[in-house]
């Protein structure tokens, strides 16, 4: 069973006030080669070592900081669901790739919050707001809290809480496959778990410390033994020599692993794009990296927050398009593609 263990643990005092974090501390405090230490705020953490960024980098993805959460207002979250929960930031995973990197500085490290209670009541307010509609919660859009959750409980408090919600639904999206202590908790169908999949050649080359296809596609069996509704991002779709055979060789493999049509099964496609700043913090990161990120073989457009980004061309796009719904079409008849973009 997949378990990340920090190298360093961080603690903001006002989480010891919380039965959660006095948990965490006992738990830590017991644990041989943990450095311990304290910080006034989980937003502004100081003492993660490293010289150079690749350094920087790495200690921050062995740091685990556990703080309380500002119950501020939710940021929106486009186009998969209303509304993000702030359930975790960042993660173990070292994707070259990842769109975190033009948002956590140069010390990206991992955070989980002891007040989850708290944010639910926030997320109540906002199903209230909304009725009678239904209202979409995201709880994997600024980190994985799969990765994290033998220590925050995060999910399995959540996925409690929206079994609840009449008009409440909520989702998350994950590479991990830590998914035993969620297999047992009544979720009424309202959360729908979902995998980040991609080919062999992309998770080798570029998502570091992250499990491998074959332990994700595990957890998503057992998610769909467990009856929760089940979905897979596939992202970034990276176009690349023989990238055609391999998408279509992960679709046969899943759909292998879950020997049969899944109902209510959805699917997520991103191409892959990047931002300039992302791309200036991957070469410093990773000064050798192959991932495909020449300007002249991409169009430049703007995205929903108002920055532009590199994406592929129209035509590459409408490919990709064509290839994914035929091979979703054919191997999982039922299926619904949620969106491309």
């Amino acid at each position: 069973m997949y378990l990340w263990r920090p190298q360093r643990v961080i603690f903001e005092p006002r989480a010891l006030e919380y039965e959660r974090g006095q948990r965490l501390f006992r738990l830590f405090s017991n644990q041989p080669g943990i450095e311990l230490a304290t910080t006034p705020s989980h937003n502004r953490v100081t003492g993660i070592p490293g010289k150079t960024a690749k350094e920087a980098y790495d200690e921050a993805k062995r740091t685990l900081v556990i703080g309380v959460r500002k119950i501020s207002e939710f940021a929106t979250c486009k186009p998969s669901a209303h509304y993000q929960l702030p359930l975790a930031t960042s993660c173990p995973g070292k994707c070259e790739y990842c769109y975190l990197n033009t948002t956590l500085g140069k010390r990206p490290y991992v955070r989980i919050y002891v007040n989850v209670e708290e944010v639910l009541e926030k997320a109540a307010s906002y199903i209230e707001a909304r009725l009678p509609e239904t209202t979409i919660f995201e709880g994997a859009a600024t980190g994985d809290p799969l990765a994290v959750e033998d220590y925050s409980d995060a999910l399995k408090t959540a996925i409690s809480f929206f079994a609840k919600q009449q008009k409440g639904r909520f989702r998350f999206v994950s590479k991990f496959p830590n998914v035993d202590s969620l297999l047992n908790i009544e979720h009424n169908d309202h959360t729908r778990i979902r995998f980040s999949l991609n080919t062999d050649s992309i998770i080798s080359q570029y998502e570091k410390a992250t499990p491998n296809l074959a332990e994700r596609l595990t957890a998503a069996r057992k998610v769909h033994l467990a009856n929760y509704p089940l979905g897979f991002l596939i992202a970034p779709i990276i176009i690349y020599r023989g990238w055609q055979l391999e998408y279509d060789q992960l679709l046969h493999s899943l759909a292998e692993q879950l020997a049969t049509d899944v109902p209510n099964l959805t699917f997520e496609l991103i191409t892959h794009r990047y931002t300039t700043r992302a791309k200036n913090n991957i070469l410093e990161r990773n000064p050798n990296t192959t991932l495909p990120m020449q300007e002249e073989e991409r169009r430049y457009k703007y995205g929903q927050f108002g920055y532009g980004k590199y994406v592929y061309p129209k035509e590459v796009y409408e490919e990709v398009r064509s290839f994914f719904e035929s091979k979703i079409s054919h191997y999982f008849p039922s299926a619904v593609v949620d969106y491309l973009v």
